[in-house]
């Protein structure tokens, strides 16, 4: 044990986790019992805390592609972002049965990360189709590869007259870059934190994960609307649980033991590229902050040809340019 395995193809078949060697991938298999719902107004606490400490820190230019609307970003696309300030966590777990994931410290510098996973009604509108199965214009959108997310990152940037971060050539990105990008796996888990140092923002009782996220045990085997569930201390959304997010980084179990403490951006070469948060379709105990995964970025597994039951999502993250002068790191961390 101790090292991924890949998101599954068939929600009925391949049961048992398989981890059998250095490229194999974790599975996501599960079944879905209730479905509890509880209202957006929640999140507005964890949303007034963070924008005291980021109110006035980090000041816009003129004909900047983002506004302030009730203490969130809103871009000129109509999505909304929260603003979070770098700082210092401990990254990882010492969970003795994830060989993959120890803890070890790490700096992240400042970066904007969309409030929400990218919806089926957002993507359509930018990109002109939607390739996800379960069809719904509030739900994530799926089925998506990390080579079509990159895509949408691009053009989202060009929308907004910002620089893309992707050479769709080589896969390469940019991060000197002002456009959208998808975000590196620590920034990822710092934003999932949110301050915190317990398996799961709220705590470490599984219990609890039905208020904020769907998995399992309350999906009805589909993904759902995004923020349905309460978001995070930081006021992001389905942080865990719905899909599972692609992160920038290629994949490698050990990864963490050579990655620089500041700013780390994974392994510069390799076959899969990092999951993070779980899905509709995980236990809870691949829905912790620190729990890794892995895809292809095009499927291209010999078993899997594409996400065929919904795994798959994103959202995006931008990085704080120079010129905007970011809060505290305790400020972000006062949790």
């Amino acid at each position: 044990m101790g090292h991924a395995e890949p998101v599954e193809a068939s929600l009925f078949s391949r049961l048992g986790n398989r981890r059998d060697s250095s490229t194999s991938l974790r599975s996501a298999r599960n079944d879905s019992l209730l479905r509890p719902r509880l209202p957006k107004s929640r999140g507005l606490v964890a949303l007034i805390a963070l924008f005291a400490a980021l109110l006035g820190a980090c000041g816009e230019k003129g004909g900047s592609t983002t506004t302030r609307t009730s203490g969130v970003l809103r871009t000129k696309g109509g999505v909304e972002m929260v603003l979070l300030p770098g700082g210092a966590f401990e990254m990882g777990s010492d969970t003795k049965e994830e060989v993959d994931e120890p803890r070890h410290r790490v700096c992240v510098s400042s970066f904007y990360m969309d409030r929400q996973e990218v919806t089926q009604e957002e993507y359509e509108r930018l990109v002109g189709k939607n390739p996800s199965m379960w069809k719904e214009k509030r739900n994530p959108v799926e089925q998506i590869r990390w080579t079509q997310a990159a895509a949408y990152c691009n053009a989202r940037s060009r929308e907004e007259g910002l620089r893309p971060a992707y050479d769709l050539a080589t896969l390469e990105c940019d991060f000197t870059a002002d456009g959208y990008r998808l975000p590196t796996e620590a920034e990822w888990e710092y934003a999932c934190r949110a301050g915190t140092k317990t398996a799961y923002p709220f705590g470490n009782d599984p219990a609890r994960l039905g208020l904020h996220a769907w998995f399992k045990e309350n999906a009805l085997r589909s993904p759902q609307p995004v923020a349905q569930k309460l978001p995070n201390p930081w006021g992001l959304y389905d942080m865990h649980g719905n899909v599972w997010e692609w992160c920038n980084d290629f994949y490698q179990e050990d990864s963490y033991r050579r990655s620089p403490e500041k700013d780390p951006r994974g392994p510069e070469k390799g076959e899969t590229r990092v999951l993070r948060g779980g899905s509709w379709n995980s236990r809870a105990s691949q829905c912790r902050s620190s729990y890794r995964d892995q895809e292809y970025p095009d499927f291209k597994d010999v078993c899997f040809a594409a996400d065929r039951h919904g795994f798959i999502g994103f959202r995006c993250v931008r990085s704080c340019r120079a010129s905007e002068k970011p809060a505290s790191p305790e400020a972000a961390q006062s949790r």
